[in-house]
């Protein structure tokens, strides 16, 4: 399923931050956002996804076909790694939490609490919880924060085979994540104009440069 955005315009605090971004993701394909700190990587990600307007410009995609991972893993705590993985495949109407187990080298945490998870066990279970949606656009915000490079690589493999299958996936991050085939679009030129003396408050403020 492809994801397609025209001439979009993003704010975050109700500031605009980023304009005129247009891209196609088609299915199969990975594309990376990069850009420096502030730049509104995390603000995209979310007005893609659904979770706030846009000031300008469209997305076309179902919103039932995203999955979106942000910086919040969204762990039960009481729940172990296991009932965590079977609650959001429940929510999704999936079944199968095996593969998920098997793909981010959780089998042997199964039973453990997520409370009790390290950083890094955390974020793997974050990320395993995208192989119970079934939805095949995924939109990933920094999603190695906290993984070693065992992790990475593993991360990398989940993300090759989704696009095998026919998924997506749209990711910002600073970090290399081994997926030399992914596309890559550089935020930088999209920022909004800094506006003149006497502008609208909406316009971009340099405070987020």
């Amino acid at each position: 399923m492809d994801l397609s955005v025209e001439g979009l315009a993003v704010a975050r605090g109700g500031i605009a931050v980023l304009e005129g971004v247009s891209f196609r993701l088609r299915a199969g394909r990975a594309l990376i956002l990069r850009g420096p700190n502030g730049v509104g990587k995390t603000t995209l990600l979310r007005t893609i996804a659904g979770l706030q307007p846009a000031l300008d410009g469209s997305v076309s995609v179902p919103a039932e076909s995203i999955a979106y991972a942000a910086h919040a893993d969204g762990l039960k705590a009481v729940l172990t790694v296991e009932e965590n993985l079977r609650f959001w495949a429940s929510v999704h109407g999936m079944r199968d939490v095996e593969n998920a187990l098997l793909a981010m080298d959780l089998v042997a945490l199964r039973g453990r609490l997520a409370a009790n998870l390290s950083a890094g066990q955390k974020r793997r279970l974050g990320l395993a919880r995208l192989l119970v949606t079934g939805r095949p656009v995924w939109l990933l915000d920094e999603p190695t924060v906290s993984l070693d490079a065992a992790s990475v690589a593993l991360f990398a493999g989940v993300v090759r085979a989704h696009l095998a299958g026919g998924g997506a996936a749209l990711m910002a991050t600073h970090i290399d994540l081994g997926l030399a085939e992914a596309e890559v679009l550089d935020l930088a030129p999209f920022r909004a104009r800094a506006p003149v003396a006497g502008g609208p408050v909406g316009a971009f403020d340099e405070a987020f440069s």
